[in-house]
């Protein structure tokens, strides 16, 4: 059974900084994209960050030039270091990986989500 278990998050000041990690766990063959999404109240989902097997990245306009997203392929990890933080940043975030277990095709899969909260 494959996990995505999420790390980090929670309470903190505008202009600070969090991490949020993501692990990927289980019977996994590979993995290809993963990601970091975010999703506010009463909204849908939206993509915050995204970087392929080989590092290439892809931001949103809105966190460009203040989170990075990182991967370590040897512990199937996702990290996103996010700072400068705004209020307007406060929702749940998930992770999401493109991943593969034996005898079945690409699925993505979805962390549990964590909650960052940002006060002004």
């Amino acid at each position: 059974q494959v996990q995505l278990v999420q790390s980090g998050g929670g309470l903190v000041q505008a202009g600070g900084s969090l991490r949020l990690s993501c692990a990927a766990s289980g019977n996994i063959v590979s993995i290809n994209d993963m990601g970091w999404y975010l999703q506010a109240p009463g909204k849908q989902r939206e993509l915050v960050a995204t970087i392929t097997r080989g590092g290439r990245t892809n931001y949103s306009d809105s966190v460009k030039g203040r989170f990075t997203i990182s991967r370590d392929n040897a512990k199937n990890t996702v990290y996103l270091q996010m700072n400068s933080l705004k209020p307007e940043d406060t929702a749940v975030y998930y992770c999401n990986a493109d991943l593969r277990v034996p005898l079945r095709p690409w699925v993505p899969y979805w962390g549990q989500g964590t909650q960052v909260t940002v006060s002004s």
